[in-house]
């Protein structure tokens, strides 16, 4: 294990751990240099588009949340890093977060002692920031054959991935008929995709987006939220609009880093479903970014065996673990977070109840309303 004395320096909150080859640190986001930071998250091999310092930066600008990094350096070389955001709700416990609205970012590590080392910086850096409550999303191995739908707890959150072939033709020729004939079956209905990369188009994405988020009963992110998360990730953000004549009726969001892409939001009109626009919105992004050489696309979290599950199963998309870790006062919480479908919590029981009171709302209330709220919602 690596050794080292610790220090906490006062006001600017910074923790460190020294000895004459090792130097492990906290410093918040907006000092710490982000080209060396991403340089090392680009060659890292478990690295996410989460895990770009333009998630930290869009939580930052958008919400106001204090974004920190745990780095440690060997003989001057970062091989380790740990990404985290600071939330303080106005009513509630503060939590150090990694990382907020999305399933996953954790620790990028050389190797396991460095992660272990890493964590214990963060433990550091929540007790002396008076903050009980810290959160590690990691992502893990691929379920093994048998154990999808067997011998897990109800409601198992997983990560749908698909290995992308070389080419978008390549790919569409492995679907089975069906998925293929539902493809054709958009564009037949008179639906177009377009991927556009304007500023401005996050609008067109945000006005399905919220109709939709209001349908399901869910407060949504802010329009600040999306424009700086673009403004953030610049051309690694794709954004794809399914038109039916000139109205949107189809959206998706889609973030690039490394070799990897995922699609954290994507939404359709409920009155337009019947034509498909969906699959022609998948299509339209997986098609792109396998043409531009991206190997593994990332669906996000579904729950084993429900709609959501078996509509990316039909992509080629594989359950994978997720891992999520969760310390109260530096001690790890046993019954972890709801990513295994156990520790169900009363929010989680009054959760119907919230949704149904929700969709009765006006949209543009739910719209005025709804980031006050989301803003604290971390998953």
């Amino acid at each position: 294990m690596l050794q080292g004395g610790q220090e906490t320096v006062g006001s600017g909150r910074l923790v460190l751990a020294m000895n004459t080859d090792i130097q492990a640190r906290a410093s918040r986001f907006n000092v710490f240099p982000a080209t060396e930071y991403d340089q090392y998250v680009a060659g890292h091999s478990q690295a996410t588009p989460y895990h770009s310092s333009a998630w930290l930066q869009a939580t930052e600008s958008a919400y106001g949340h204090t974004g920190w990094l745990i780095t440690l350096h060997h003989n001057g070389i970062l091989c380790g890093v740990l990404p985290l955001v600071e939330v303080k709700p106005p009513i509630g416990a503060e939590s150090l977060v990694s990382l907020p609205f999305c399933d996953l970012g954790g620790v990028l590590a050389d190797n396991a002692d460095i992660r272990e080392h890493l964590i214990a910086e963060a433990k550091i850096l929540a007790k002396t920031n008076r903050i009980k409550t810290l959160e590690i999303r990691d992502g893990g191995d691929v379920l093994e054959t048998g154990e999808t739908l067997e011998g897990l707890p109800a409601h198992t959150k997983v990560r749908m991935l698909c290995e992308l072939p070389e080419s978008s033709e390549a790919l569409f020729k492995s679907y089975k008929p069906k998925l293929r004939s539902q493809i054709r079956k958009a564009e037949k209905n008179g639906l177009r995709a377009e991927l556009l990369t304007a500023p401005d188009s996050v609008n067109l994405f945000y006005n399905v987006f919220t109709q939709n988020m209001r349908r399901l009963g869910s407060p949504v992110h802010s329009l600040q939220w999306f424009q700086d998360l673009k403004a953030a990730y610049g051309d690694h953000m794709l954004i794809s609009v399914v038109f039916q004549g000139d109205k949107p009726v189809g959206a998706g969001i889609v973030l690039l880093g490394g070799k990897q892409a995922c699609i954290p939001w994507a939404s359709t009109l409920e009155e337009f479903n019947r034509l498909a626009p969906n699959m022609l919105l998948y299509w339209s992004l997986l098609s792109h970014v396998c043409d531009l050489g991206y190997t593994l696309f990332d669906f996000g979290r579904s729950t084993l065996g429900e709609g959501t599950y078996r509509f990316k199963k039909q992509w080629g998309a594989e359950p994978y673990k997720l891992v999520w870790t969760e310390y109260h006062s530096g001690e790890q919480n046993p019954t972890g977070l709801d990513a295994s479908g156990n520790g169900a919590t009363r929010a989680s029981r009054l959760r119907p109840v919230i949704e149904n009171i929700w969709r009765r709302l006006p949209l543009p209330f739910a719209n005025w309303l709804g980031p006050k709220l989301r803003r604290y919602i971390t998953l």
